[in-house]
């Protein structure tokens, strides 16, 4: 990874969009600050697209896509896409309701099994308000677990027949093998008419955790904010750049320098 001050100030000038996670990417200590929230009105104001890619619920989306200032959001780990625009929610799922229906059933069996086989973990919070996955928590309101505990759990749903991805908090696990990038690539194409595959230098990535790597992977102007550096030897591709500052703090220091080159 390499400094963000080596970011070249001619890919600078063609950025249009900024996808971000949101979790010790945007958020700091959990919380969204208000310069975080700020960076995102910044973006949108100098007109660039800014778009959150998380793990996080249907419920939160659905609030994220109506009250800030974003164009869009993907959520739990690319289940979804909602968009709001001219006073209309656009929800658009990677697989059907009937399926999600069914899905859940199952993945209540797994959760249970999960929670008996790793003491210390936990439901995620936030869990009542998904559509499409499991979240098992094993940082944000539960002592941290060690590596050795997040790695049963991540075994525990491939096992079931789950793909598991482990973020700065979660491990969340969904049926199907659809991830962050897939929905980024048709949010991108059905409601911005862009196609990714031939105009991905024009958009960088912010994301901080392993659940990030595909989109680390795909974008050349992908970014880690500095508290990447906790998963250190876990990312199976790093982003090109790095932040000075950690978490919300380096979405800012990001945004900044964007914005600077304009």
């Amino acid at each position: 990874m390499r400094p963000l001050a080596e970011f070249p100030l001619a890919a600078q000038r063609r950025i249009r969009g900024v996808l971000c996670d949101i979790d010790d990417t945007l958020t700091t200590g959990g919380r969204l600050t208000a310069p975080a929230y700020a960076a995102m009105e910044a973006l949108q104001r100098a007109g660039l697209l800014v778009i959150p890619i998380t793990g996080r619920p249907a419920g939160w989306c659905d609030h994220i896509a109506r009250m800030w200032p974003v164009d869009a959001v993907v959520g739990e780990n690319g289940a979804f896409y909602f968009r709001y625009a001219t006073r209309k929610m656009v929800r658009r799922y990677m697989v059907s309701a009937g399926q999600r229906a069914a899905d859940r059933v199952r993945l209540v069996a797994i959760r249970d099994r999960i929670l008996a086989a790793v003491p210390g973990c936990a439901v995620a919070a936030d869990q009542h308000y998904r559509e499409a996955d499991l979240a098992i928590d094993y940082c944000e309101d539960v002592p941290r677990l060690p590596p050795a505990a997040v790695d049963k759990i991540v075994s525990l749903m491939q096992q079931e027949g789950l793909t598991a991805k482990v973020s700065s908090i979660h491990v969340n696990g969904w049926f199907g093998a659809y991830d962050k990038l897939a929905m980024t690539k048709t949010l991108m194409c059905e409601c911005f008419d862009v196609d990714l595959d031939a105009r991905k230098d024009e958009f960088v990535f912010a994301g901080d955790s392993p659940n990030d790597a595909p989109m680390f992977a795909y974008f050349p102007h992908a970014v880690g904010v500095a508290n990447i550096r906790a998963f250190s030897g876990q990312l199976s591709t790093e982003p090109a750049y790095m932040t000075q500052a950690e978490s919300g703090a380096g979405f800012c220091e990001l945004v900044d320098f964007l914005l600077a080159a304009r």
